[in-house]
């Protein structure tokens, strides 16, 4: 027998009204981004003192900027050349450590794996004898999501990892701990830092309760909460869970465990399969280039959605996942790829990713699941969340692909 909800027309109408804008608001911001913004910061001490390298991705700085003068969607080298001056000061004016100003010394630019980053070479006549302080407020009007990625290198210590995030301003860099207890918090702190006594710095950092071995693991959430491709595939693959397909047409399932089960193995596949390609590109054992990637992602969420309206695989779903998540794995791989840190301090770092990878993933599963489960017995729920639900992410993903082959702006990206 279908199930019923036990509802007054008005409150089912409002259920799927809340059902229609909550899909919206989903793919509202997968149709402006679908990368979580890093930038890369290496401070070395020297016997000349400080010498600190920054990337900053050209598309972040378009957005802060507006680089690109004729608006074409597209940043050329005079655009660029032109545009240093303003780069250099937006810069210096965002990154500071405390006792140690810093002086342009070069510029760069560099192809990494997901784009064109301009590089920024500083330097500070200064040796910090003590807990190195660094104040980031980069892209903070612009981006509050974005994080720097910072390595930092003083001598007689050992290697520090560091996840700065510009809105936050209640962390200092602690010492460098040893490798086996490897360190990633968001260090930033106020102007006000530069006039406390180095004691009063010590003191600071020595109270912070926060647990700083979880700074990759919050990088984790944070890539697959702001990744909005991988979120919209996850959705495509969770329209339907709480449904049956049958040749009159979908059904409700009767009970929560009807949907679980599936969503359990579909999961499963996607967990497994991206977290091998994961490990595999962020180690550069295979490495494929962003030009294939990016617009392959678009094409996993378009087939996902299609099969919703009508079965295209001659596989069960949890084997088109898996091979879709192999896919995905290359996604997520850029932020660690890039740290070039040595094998232990990165096996860590990965495994603290992966892990927070998971936990976002889980968060997103779970409370997509309960809503769709609650309101799958509503008349238009075939309608409205299936079919309209995956022919709005066919249109997003198409619109992906197109920008990603073509390198157009459509969407704003």
């Amino acid at each position: 027998m279908r199930p019923r909800i036990r509802l007054s027309r008005a409150a089912q109408w409002s259920l799927g009204w809340s059902l229609a804008i909550g899909l919206a608001l989903l793919l509202v911001p997968a149709a402006h981004a679908h990368k979580a913004s890093d930038a890369y910061l290496q401070v070395e001490e020297r016997t000349s003192g400080l010498a600190v390298r920054w990337d900053i991705a050209l598309r972040d700085l378009d957005a802060a900027l507006e680089l690109d003068a004729d608006g074409d969607g597209r940043l050329t080298w005079a655009e660029v050349r032109s545009a240093w001056p303003r780069i250099e000061r937006y810069a210096l004016d965002r990154l500071r450590i405390v006792g140690c100003p810093l002086s342009p010394a070069g510029r760069a630019l560099e192809r990494r794996n997901d784009g064109a980053y301009a590089v920024l070479e500083m330097t500070a006549p200064c040796h910090p004898s003590g807990a190195l302080v660094i104040d980031y407020s980069l892209l903070r009007e612009v981006d509050p999501t974005h994080r720097g990625i910072a390595r930092i290198r003083q001598q007689g210590r050992d290697l520090m990892v560091r996840v700065l995030d510009p809105t936050d301003s209640t962390h200092t860099a602690k010492a460098p701990a040893p490798v086996a207890t490897v360190e990633a918090s968001a260090p930033r702190t106020d102007a006000i830092e530069a006039t406390r006594p180095s004691s009063d710095l010590a003191s600071r950092a020595a109270a912070d309760g926060r647990d700083p071995a979880l700074g990759f693991a919050k990088e984790g959430v944070r890539h697959i909460l702001t990744g909005y491709d991988h979120v919209l595939f996850l959705l495509c693959l969770l329209l339907p869970a709480v449904m049956r397909r049958t040749p009159d047409g979908w059904r409700p399932v009767e009970r929560l465990s009807q949907a679980v089960w599936p969503v359990v193995g579909i999961v499963s596949a996607f967990t497994v399969a991206h977290s091998i390609t994961l490990g595999l590109a962020a180690t550069k054992t295979v490495s494929l280039p962003p030009a294939f990637i990016e617009p392959a992602i678009a094409v996993t969420i378009v087939l996902a959605a299609l099969d919703n309206l009508r079965p295209v695989f001659p596989v069960r779903r949890v084997v088109v996942t898996f091979c879709f998540g192999l896919v995905h794995g290359f996604g997520f791989a850029s932020v660690l790829s890039e740290l070039d840190l040595p094998p232990a301090r990165f096996a860590w770092a990965l495994l603290q990713f992966n892990l927070g990878l998971e936990a976002g993933q889980l968060l997103i599963v779970v409370g997509v699941t309960a809503l769709l489960f609650l309101v799958r017995a509503l008349p238009r729920y075939p309608a409205w969340a299936i079919r309209g639900g995956s022919a709005a992410a066919i249109v997003v993903g198409v619109l992906w692909f197109v920008e990603r082959t073509a390198n157009v702006s459509i969407l704003g990206l």
